[in-house]
């Protein structure tokens, strides 16, 4: 005997989602700054030096000296060298006393003659530290004004933007439920 069936046939529901990622956009712009530095200043204030040349012992080695000096000097000496001239005038003389010995003491006095006096040196020191040299340096006189940096910073806000993404959500499959009744033979 066949039994009839009930055929019942089920569609499950599909849900579709399309989703798209949304988009961030970040941005740090720079910090503006205003820098300002003024210069620093400086004044420097100076004379000049001075120098100072004593060359009076040179012009005394050179017997160029001060006349004042040099004829103290030739005071100084007068004494001495008229003791030594004493000398010399009795020295020729017992030479010219001494004729009777032999030689020619006539002659001897004449090549011996001179016209400088080499005993009246009235001249200084001969050396080659004979120049004095003073310097005086002058004074500096510096002032300084310091320089120094002015700044303006000012921070610039982030610029965000946020574009949102797309999100669909849709049936894409109903549910449903078939059922089909079976042939049923009516006649008895």
């Amino acid at each position: 005997m066949n039994i009839p069936h009930i055929q019942i046939r089920t569609q499950h529901a599909a849900l579709s989602i399309d989703a798209d990622i949304g988009k961030q956009h970040l941005e740090q712009p720079r910090p503006t700054v205003h820098m300002e530095q003024p210069r620093a200043e400086q004044s420097i204030r100076t004379a000049a030096g001075r120098l100072e040349i004593n060359q009076d012992r040179v012009w005394d080695a050179l017997a160029l000296g001060n006349n004042l000096e040099t004829m103290h000097k030739i005071y100084s000496m007068a004494s001495d060298i008229a003791l030594q001239g004493l000398a010399r005038i009795v020295e020729k003389g017992n030479q010219m006393a001494a004729i009777h010995l032999g030689g020619n003491p006539i002659a001897e006095s004449a090549s011996e003659w001179q016209r400088t006096f080499p005993e009246f040196d009235f001249r200084g020191e001969a050396s080659f530290d004979n120049i004095d040299f003073h310097y005086t340096p002058a004074e500096v006189s510096i002032e300084t004004t310091p320089g120094k940096v002015n700044m303006d910073v000012q921070v610039n806000p982030p610029v965000h933007r946020y574009e949102r993404g797309k999100l669909d959500i849709y049936m894409s499959q109903y549910p449903r439920v078939d059922i089909t009744p079976p042939q049923i033979d009516q006649m008895i």
